[in-house]
């Protein structure tokens, strides 16, 4: 297949194409601003080409065409994703220099193929980056050969690191590997049922080989703790698994059907000793342990550095499948009419206060959440790189553990947000949004997972806690305060406690500063209360693990959420101060901003006026006159703003949700293209046999 011409060809065509005259104009008139010149200064030059060159390249490729109303069997599903997959390596979408430019082409460009099959995106990210991504951290020289055998697609890999019994508490996973300095091997064993390797993308059906992470013994007896081992499960030959191993298929799931999630346990399971990823800790032919890390701590970290990247993963995801919902849910709110004054025509729904309300704070998160999201992205991979060439400092760690904490609350935020924006969107279009050919079933399936995995989202939540009480810690203990961009306002704890809310009129609400010192106060406030509370169970109990477990709710929790919601905003503010000003989009961009910011403050009314910052009784009540206003206000630019982020038709595959407006037409042509719409069942002769009818009979 000419697969590097289709591509050269579709370079040369027009990037940001206008739409056709359709239903849709009613709203796109009325808009503010150049939805294009948005476009290119929000999602960037090269990250539309990227996405032009791979949405119309894989649009001309039959492949990867689907019905809106596409129903696959599971294997089906399996066998057509890792087709994909295949075909998906034979594309060259980007060329050796951009890569060495923006190392993070290659997620956008997975990020993208997500858009049509998560399945297959996870299969390529967790079987050739995010595996290749662990043998570069974690791995040394002897480990080149594998890693270029990934990228040429001859072996694939799976991370393995859950059991059945651990997933989270990383530290605890019960498989063993033992060193035999008579053969220098290692020696893997699944010691109970309990330790079986359980939900590894990619090890159902398709993994040649595995990261393994496992409990590391020396012949003395002696466990080292949780390190990494390339294994190799099956034979290059057979597909079969090598003798040793118990390897199978989970089976059916909630969502990414294609996706094979797979178990794996071990019986004297031998390998070399080079096959210990030993970057961070190794074992010498006569069975010492030696490492670079005399704190353990600091080896565990390094050794799970990579989760970040996994983490950053699933931050796009849930980032893109914003895009996607809420481009449906708005167009088909501006299409869709429904009751109207007497004697008047019926009125679109998006013109109602209820159903704006109902979406606009999700497209305005969905903004503010993809830009950070983006810079997020560019700074962590930035540091990862200096990590690989071997850089070191202070500084650079004190940015690891700020990133880290940023990470650990950002993946539960944004997957929470895609998950309750999808519902919303799906309940907003009616019963038509339950179809599946709108589109909000795959989404939500798909989506689900990633509140889960790579640290369920409340447990993450902790260790973002956990670093900013160690702050509070430093600072009450008169110890150095790194200025970092995320907490540098913390060494003005005391002042800013001391403010209160400035606001008096609706106007006043409508100013970022103003909500982003309704922030500054929020972390300050809950970082004081959450050390205190800690402080106090600790006092009451000495017990500082139960301590620490019984200041999550409304504390600690509340916290994190709260620290990730203040850097959002305050990097989206200075995009618009520093790369949005003097442009006519900094105003809309400043409405989105305030009307994320405005949203979110209102779980926390109750914070707000216990401790003293908002006084007055109608403080609440001016941000929620605030959010209405901003809604009313954004109401005609929301279909602009939904052409900006949404992909292409072909891509988001929803009956009601083109960009066409023809809701039902193309709603109408779904349903007839479903095989078996119009033909009677299989089973129709079931109607001839009538049943003995007693207590159904009808009683009216």
């Amino acid at each position: 297949m000419a697969a590097g011409h289709n591509v050269k060809q579709i370079e040369k065509s027009m990037l940001l194409e206008d739409f056709p005259p359709c239903p849709l104009d009613r709203y796109r008139n009325k808009a503010s601003f150049d939805w294009k010149q948005m476009k290119t200064l929000f999602i960037g030059k090269d990250m539309i080409e990227l996405q032009t060159r791979l949405f119309k390249t894989l649009e001309a490729d039959p492949l990867f065409h689907r019905l809106p109303s596409q129903e696959l069997t599971r294997q089906e599903a399996r066998k057509l994703c890792f087709q994909r997959m295949k075909r998906i390596k034979e594309y060259k979408f980007f060329t050796d220099e951009e890569f060495r430019q923006n190392p993070l082409i290659a997620l956008n460009l997975y990020i993208c193929v997500g858009m049509i099959d998560w399945s297959l995106a996870l299969k390529l990210l967790l079987g050739i980056e995010y595996f290749v991504m662990v043998l570069m951290m974690s791995g040394t020289k002897h480990h080149f050969r594998v890693m270029k055998q990934v990228q040429d697609f001859k072996a694939i890999g799976c991370f393995a690191l859950t059991e059945m019994a651990h997933g989270t508490n990383t530290r605890c996973v019960q498989t063993t590997v033992t060193y035999d300095p008579l053969s220098q091997e290692f020696v893997i064993n699944t010691p109970r049922l309990e330790a079986t390797k359980m939900w590894i993308g990619n090890l159902g059906q398709s993994a040649s080989h595995a990261a393994l992470y496992a409990q590391l013994y020396t012949p003395d007896g002696q466990c080292h703790g949780l390190h990494a081992f390339l294994v190799p499960i099956r034979d290059p030959k057979t597909h079969l698994p090598y003798p040793g191993i118990t390897v199978g298929d989970m089976g059916p799931k909630l969502g990414l059907q294609g996706l094979d999630n797979g178990f794996m346990s071990f019986q004297n399971y031998r390998i070399p000793r080079e096959c210990l990823l030993s970057k961070n800790g190794d074992v010498t032919p006569d069975g010492r342990y030696v490492s670079p890390y005399k704190d353990p701590n600091k080896r565990f970290g390094a050794s799970l550095g990579s989760l970040s990247i996994g983490r950053m993963g699933i931050m796009s995801v849930g980032i893109a499948n914003l895009q996607m919902c809420m481009p449906i849910a708005i167009r088909y709110a501006a299409i869709r009419k429904q009751f109207g004054p007497p004697g008047g025509e019926e009125v679109p729904i998006l013109e109602y206060q209820m159903h704006q309300y109902r979406l606009l704070p999700y497209l305005a998160a969905t903004y503010c959440l993809y830009h950070f999201t983006s810079r997020y992205n560019n700074d962590l991979i930035n540091i990862h790189m200096k990590i690989v060439f071997g850089k070191k400092s202070t500084e650079l760690a004190d940015q690891v553990h700020e990133l880290h904490a940023l990470c650990c609350a950002a993946k539960p935020v944004i997957t929470w947000m895609a998950r309750d924006a999808i519902q919303e969107c799906r309940e907003a279009c009616g019963g038509h949004g339950y179809l599946q050919a709108s589109g909000f079933g795959h989404l939500r399936n798909d989506n689900d997972a990633n509140c889960t995995y790579e640290g369920d989202n409340n447990v993450l939540l902790q260790q973002t806690s956990n670093y900013l009480l160690g702050l509070l810690k430093n600072k009450n203990e008169g110890k150095e305060f790194f200025h970092l961009d995320s907490i540098n306002f913390l060494d003005k704890m005391d002042h800013i406690l001391e403010q209160k809310f400035r606001a008096t009129h609706v106007e006043d609400c409508l100013d970022m500063q103003v909500i982003l010192a309704c922030y500054r106060w929020l972390v300050c406030y809950l970082m004081k209360q959450s050390y205190q509370r800690f402080e106090e169970e600790k006092s009451r109990t000495n017990d500082a693990f139960a301590a620490k477990c019984n200041s999550q709710v409304f504390y600690c929790k509340d916290l994190s959420v709260v620290f990730l919601e203040h850097a959002v905003l305050q990097r989206f503010y200075a995009f618009i101060v520093e790369e949005a000003a003097g442009t006519n989009l900094s105003d809309i961009f400043h409405r989105l901003g305030c009307l994320y910011g405005l949203w979110s403050l209102k779980k926390y009314f109750a914070v707000l006026h216990e401790g003293g910052f908002c006084e007055k009784r109608n403080d609440s009540t001016l941000i929620k006159q605030a959010i209405l206003q901003l809604c009313s206000e954004l109401k005609d630019d929301a279909v602009s703003l939904v052409d900006v982020i949404s992909p292409p038709d072909f891509i988001l595959n929803s009956a009601i949700g083109r960009s066409d407006g023809e809701v039902y037409k193309n709603m109408y042509d779904a349903i007839i293209q479903t095989p078996g719409s119009l033909e009677r069942p299989t089973w129709w002769k079931e109607f001839m046999q009538k049943p003995n009818v007693h207590s159904l009979q009808a009683k009216l």
